[in-house]
């Protein structure tokens, strides 16, 4: 997506199950609209449920045209309809592809409630993490759906040394979205940090 999407760019993954009038849907629209007026640019998978409650969001809280709400399509055998406030829209016919190119555009991920395309993306995220392919990204589990999970890790993999703790800590519950802009925010300053260092180059 080279150039098209520069500057800090959140992912946000979730269920395209879930409807407009659901609790989520809304927190999550706000949650990219909060990103939005903060000057940043949200990823998804340009379909519908939370992914168009996250470019609805966004596009609902912008303060100038810089920002971009940016879709990541993947063709499918049914039909599915796509998010109606995207700016930015490219389509893949493999998930790997669409899972590098995400990877490759976000600076932070927040893991909304999701089936099994949502714990494909966590699980890519968090391999990636682990094996320092990517940093400096963290991964946001939002909401209790995630509580559930967190304690599976704890009482099997990192409990059997499947896991270093240092991977766990990878992971960044948020019981709410308020939370989960918290850390957004901090990534984002230490991101604004290291391109300030970046900019000025080595000092004498």
């Amino acid at each position: 997506m080279s150039g098209e999407s520069r500057g800090f760019t959140v992912a946000i993954f979730g269920s395209s199950r879930i409807e407009r009038g659901s609790k989520i849907y809304w927190e999550i629209y706000e949650l990219a609209k909060m990103i939005a007026k903060a000057g940043m640019n949200i990823v998804t998978g340009g379909g519908p449920g939370l992914m168009n409650a996250a470019s609805e969001g966004h596009r609902a809280g912008r303060e100038n045209s810089d920002v971009k709400a940016i879709g990541l399509r993947i063709k499918l055998p049914f039909k599915e309809i796509e998010s109606s406030h995207l700016d930015i829209k490219k389509e893949f016919d493999r998930f790997s592809q669409r899972l590098d190119e995400f990877m490759s555009v976000s600076n932070a991920v927040v893991v909304a409630p999701g089936g099994v395309g949502t714990l494909l993306e966590l699980a890519y995220t968090w391999q990636l993490l682990q094996v320092k392919h990517i940093s400096n990204i963290p991964v946001i589990l939002l909401g209790e759906m995630w509580l559930n999970f967190l304690e599976w890790v704890r009482r099997w993999p990192l409990k059997h040394r499947l896991l270093d703790p240092e991977d766990f800590a990878l992971l960044y519950p948020a019981k709410d979205i308020y939370e989960a802009f918290e850390v957004i925010m901090r990534a984002y300053r230490d991101y604004i940090m290291r391109r300030s260092s970046e900019d000025q180059g080595p000092q004498p």
